[in-house]
């Protein structure tokens, strides 16, 4: 079994719970209030510039420079195009450009970020993979699970989410980073695997955490 393979089995309760969540089962059917919708296009949206900053640390820390070249690749493609995708999804959203650009970030995303900020600044390439996968690998898990159900493409703004991260692109982007990672980790000392799993698990806890945020549109208590 790879190294990817056990973390994802160790991580089967958290990443079920994350499937029943009621956010992502209002996403397959088409029932999720819209305001929920929006904020978590809002939080999201700060998600992704901070991710912005890991994706620059994952090239940077690669020995491989065809591994370099693809996270260099990913971070102009997020900067540059799908930043602008996802303003103009959010604009579909009914959520104005200087309502999303003012958005603050939730306590949850706050957190969130920190952890693979963390990651990426104090740890190697195996360190950050391990951070990334639960977001990278989830979301193409979900929305595939989403899109097994009947009726999943019943509210058009959900089903174009699910499309987006059911694609062929996204789906091989997600492969690619549990393959990288199975292949660093044949280089890796028997020690460094209860380390990666335990950055591993918290990314997972924190992508639970991010769909039950959305879901109480969680703001700052004081």
């Amino acid at each position: 079994m790879s190294l990817f393979a056990r973390l994802q089995e160790a991580a089967a309760p958290l990443r079920e719970r994350i499937r029943a969540h009621p956010f992502v089962r209002g996403l397959g059917s088409g029932e999720l209030a819209q305001d929920r919708f929006q904020f978590y296009l809002r939080q999201d949206y700060r998600f992704l510039i901070e991710y912005c900053r890991v994706l620059a640390l994952a090239s940077a820390r690669a020995e491989d420079p065809a591994v370099a070249a693809r996270f260099a690749g990913l971070l102009n493609l997020t900067l540059n195009v799908e930043m602008d995708l996802h303003r103009r999804f959010a604009r579909k959203a009914g959520i104005a450009p200087e309502i999303l650009e003012d958005t603050r970030p939730a306590p949850t995303t706050v957190a969130y970020t920190n952890h693979l900020r963390l990651a990426a600044e104090t740890g190697d390439l195996p360190t950050i993979l391990a951070a990334i996968l639960p977001c990278a690998h989830g979301y193409w898990e979900i929305a595939s699970a989403i899109r097994a159900r009947q009726g999943w493409d019943r509210h058009p703004l959900y089903a174009e989410w699910i499309r987006m991260y059911t694609s062929e692109e996204y789906a091989a982007f997600a492969r690619w980073v549990a393959e990288v990672l199975d292949r660093v980790a044949v280089e890796l000392p028997p020690g460094r695997e209860a380390s990666l799993r335990e950055v591993y698990l918290r990314s997972q806890r924190y992508e639970y955490m991010f769909w039950e945020m959305a879901d109480r549109m969680e703001g700052w208590s004081i």
